[in-house]
């Protein structure tokens, strides 16, 4: 198994269109995003490695949030899942796998998590 770099975005809180049930679909929703993306990685990291031998954590962010966009209605969250994963995608040839987790919160009643978690692998 080669090794690999794991970068995580954690627990963004973003507002969204989705939902099927006509009392989800007039209103923005609240979700909580993590996005974990797998790198190839050089042989080793150095002291004075540039940035552009990761990847910036800045880039999974603005795919869970400002790359999503804001006037289109989600029926499923394993769409806002899916789109995410492309973006991520396409952001850099060095991710191999992308996973993304969302809590729909507006359905917990107690502090559980319900929601889904996508993993795409580069074809």
């Amino acid at each position: 198994m080669p090794d690999l770099l794991q970068l995580q975005v954690l627990d963004l809180e973003v507002q969204l269109l989705t939902g099927v049930y006509s009392e989800e679909t007039h209103l923005p929703q609240p979700l909580r995003i993590s996005v974990t993306a797998d790198l190839d990685l050089p042989e080793q990291f150095a002291p004075d490695t540039p940035l552009r031998a990761s990847k910036s954590y800045m880039d999974l962010k603005h795919a869970a949030t400002d790359a999503l966009p804001k006037d289109v209605h989600f029926t499923l969250i394993e769409a806002v899942a899916d789109h995410i994963c492309q973006t991520v995608f396409i952001s850099d040839s060095r991710v191999r796998r992308v996973e993304v987790r969302i809590v729909k919160l507006a359905i917990a009643e107690a502090e559980e998590s319900i929601g889904i978690t996508l993993v795409r692998h580069r074809r």
